[in-house]
């Protein structure tokens, strides 16, 4: 018998362990770029449909005033949260907002769906079938006359108990006892708990009304098998069948921080993390031929991510709101207009117990909105140095718009201030140019018309802090365009960092 040779195995057992070694930390830094998804814009449907026809553009100043109006719209409806579960209204109309796609149903008959990103709400639903949407009449769809109608409900899914923890989180944590009794239970079932299992008379979770700043809906909660991608599916997804809506016909995949938002229910297997980084546009629909990516359980590598895309991460904590847990809420301490250091208003950088102040990161709102002092002072730095430049004001555009102050803008930016929004835990978010004073052709122009090139500053007044309670301020997507910004709430901060969302895209998708 041959003696074994003890220091070869040895080295082999060395190169065993260096091998898997290699092989997991390939695996962890693999994972740590999470699951990308591509992220569409709604003017993206206004460029062309799927045979390439062309479709007629609408003009850039109504797409501004379109978007600065209903950025004013679900600002207000914010600052006027007085329902308990009052959630946010999502734009409708063609603009600066984001769609995904998920599929429903069992993998052999799986169904696609488009759904609105919004991390100012924390559930995920979609219209079902027989589906009614009253006042909904010419509000365009992801897709336009190409969007799938409603779905049926899934026919692997099922309704959810009403005794289930997941029907209380629904309702806004109201007792399992309530919500069996609302279910038609018998007062003996609810008092021994027997309401969910009873399979001859089962009581599900009632419905759940959900008003919006434009709209609201009727919807069921359910669970069922949603797919992301072809790599991964969840087999028991919680999310609402709406059957009835009010100006709402597009469904929402809810990225808040809410126990039925969509990042919530991949956690562990995605982690607490997700990121997006929005592709620039300046609302013209030929600049998105190319998606946004998102990336669900994003853990950045802050060295191999500055090394690779030109700049590492700023991060702020996020602020807790005990009234509406669901916000993303960090503090904005200071503006910066060219030398200027405008201070923000205290309610910008806190939460109090009611749920007033703060500024909510927000990817459903196009402009970023500022209290009315707050607004006055850094518009006012702002046209100060513009007419120091030599910039003639274009009063008619700030009309055709809803943005203001506006500018006659040529060629040439030179003049124009720039613009940082620093925040707390020395995170200085310096905008692109494009992000805050965008040229565009007007057919107002200036003041005595005659159209031409303009730019309006894209930061609007949200009111007073009289005017409501919730949020004092939110950041606008637009005003995200060219950034990564990474909602890492396991750490409990937001990060922002520079970059070229399609180089972005380009890199992540070849791994």
């Amino acid at each position: 018998m041959k003696k074994p040779d003890t220091q070869r195995d040895a080295m082999r057992l060395l190169c065993l362990v260096a091998l898997l070694g290699l092989a997991l930390l390939h695996h962890q830094r693999h994972q740590c770029h999470g699951l990308l998804l591509p992220l569409t814009n709604t003017l993206s449907s206004l460029h062309g449909d799927s045979n390439g026809t062309a479709r007629a553009v609408l003009p850039v100043h109504h797409l501004l005033r379109s978007s600065s109006l209903r950025s004013a719209a679900r600002h207000r409806a914010r600052r006027g949260l007085h329902h308990h579960r009052r959630q946010l209204s999502l734009p409708l109309t063609p603009g600066s907002d984001y769609t995904l796609s998920l599929s429903v149903g069992p993998a052999s008959a799986a169904a696609p769906v488009s759904l609105f990103l919004d991390t100012g709400s924390d559930l995920v639903w979609f219209p079902c079938a027989p589906f009614t949407c009253m006042l909904c009449e010419g509000k365009p769809t992801p897709g336009g006359t190409h969007s799938s109608p409603p779905l049926p409900p899934p026919p692997d899914s099922h309704r959810v108990p009403c005794a289930s923890p997941l029907c209380s989180a629904a309702h806004s944590s109201a007792p399992a006892s309530d919500l069996c009794a609302a279910a038609g239970c018998p007062l003996d079932d609810i008092e021994t708990g027997s309401c969910a299992a009873s399979a001859s008379r089962p009581h599900p979770c009632p419905p759940l009304y959900y008003a919006y700043g434009d709209g609201s809906l009727v919807a069921h909660l359910r669970r069922g098998r949603v797919g992301l991608a072809a790599s991964l599916a969840v087999e028991n997804f919680t999310f609402a069948c709406a059957h009835t809506a009010l100006g709402e016909p597009v469904g929402v995949a809810g990225f808040g921080r809410g126990p039925l938002s969509l990042p919530a229910q991949l956690s562990p297997s995605l982690s607490g993390r997700f990121s997006y980084c929005l592709v620039s546009h300046s609302f013209r629909p030929d600049r998105l031929l190319r998606p946004s990516p998102l990336i669900l359980g994003r853990i950045p590598d802050d060295d191999a991510d500055a090394a690779e895309t030109g700049g590492g991460f700023v991060y702020t904590p996020l602020l807790h709101n005990p009234k509406h847990p669901y916000f993303y809420s960090v503090a904005l301490e200071a503006v910066t207009v060219g030398a200027t250091r405008i201070p923000a208003n205290p309610s910008l950088g806190r939460v109090d117990r009611a749920g007033n102040g703060g500024m909510v990161v927000d990817s459903g709102t196009t402009f970023t909105m500022l209290p009315g002092e707050t607004h006055a002072r850094v518009a006012g730095a702002f046209a100060r140095a513009m007419d120091a430049a030599g910039f003639a004001r274009a009063e008619r555009a700030e009309a055709e718009t809803g943005l203001a102050p506006c500018y006659r803008y040529a060629a040439t930016d030179s003049g124009v201030p720039p613009l940082a929004l620093h925040f707390r835990g020395n995170a200085t978010v310096a905008l692109p140019r494009r992000n805050y004073f965008m040229r565009f052709e007007s057919e107002a122009g200036g003041g005595g018309g005659g159209g031409g090139g303009v730019g309006c500053l894209m930061l609007m007044n949200g009111g007073d802090d009289d005017d409501g309670d919730g949020p004092a301020g939110t950041l606008g997507n637009f005003q995200q365009q060219g950034f990564e910004v990474v909602y890492d709430v396991d750490a409990g901060r937001v990060g922002f960092a520079r970059r070229r969302c399609t180089d972005l895209w380009d890199s992540l998708s070849r791994r």
